[in-house]
């Protein structure tokens, strides 16, 4: 009898240290992952210039083309088209906002005028400073991808701008009365910064 009551105690301690134990023994919690934010393409690491475009001192664009039959030289060409267009969508936009915020701001003309201006100034900045557009690098992707980033020097579009600018005011004569005033011309050099 003392012998079951002994092996009794010793199963009810042996189990209540397993209970005991394995509360204690909690599982570790694993690590959550911290987010990359690494620039990748096609799962791959990629130059962080193919994410996000940048050049100092200049507006910068990237273009891509697939691999092709046409050859190396052919895909090249593609790409510069594909990040000249993006370039020049992007110079419109910065132009067309920059040429608004300053006529807003000097008080020159009337709303339909202001918007015809801002838009043919954009055109015409675009066009002039792709010419001064060049390749700065060059990444190829695991699937043959071809990623290019293009650039043009930021003070060439504000040259170009601020000429056009006064070009476009020239044209109405009332307009370039009103843009002649001292405020008008300090408003363009400071959203069009030259040096």
């Amino acid at each position: 009898m003392k012998l079951i009551k002994g092996l009794t105690s010793l199963a009810v301690a042996g189990l209540v240290a397993t209970v005991i134990t394995g509360c204690n023994n909690s599982q570790p919690q694993p690590k959550q992952e911290e987010p990359d934010f690494r620039c990748k393409k096609e799962n791959v690491l990629a130059p962080k210039w193919t994410c996000t475009p940048f050049v100092d001192g200049a507006i910068a664009e990237v273009g891509t083309a697939q691999k092709t039959a046409a050859g190396p030289g052919f895909q090249r060409r593609m790409a510069l088209a594909n990040a000249r267009s993006n370039l020049a969508q992007q110079i419109q936009t910065q132009v067309k906002d920059k040429v608004e915020t300053f006529t807003r701001a000097t008080g020159i003309g009337q709303g339909e005028s202001v918007d015809a201006v801002a838009t043919a100034v954009s055109k015409q900045v675009a066009k002039v400073t792709l010419n001064g557009s060049k390749q700065i690098d060059a990444w190829e992707a695991p699937s043959g991808t071809l990623y290019v980033l293009v650039a043009v020097p930021e003070k060439t579009v504000n040259e170009a701008a601020k000429k056009a600018v006064k070009t476009s005011f020239k044209n109405d004569e009332a307009l370039w009365q009103q843009f002649q005033s001292k405020q008008a011309l300090e408003g363009l050099e400071k959203e069009f910064p030259t040096e």
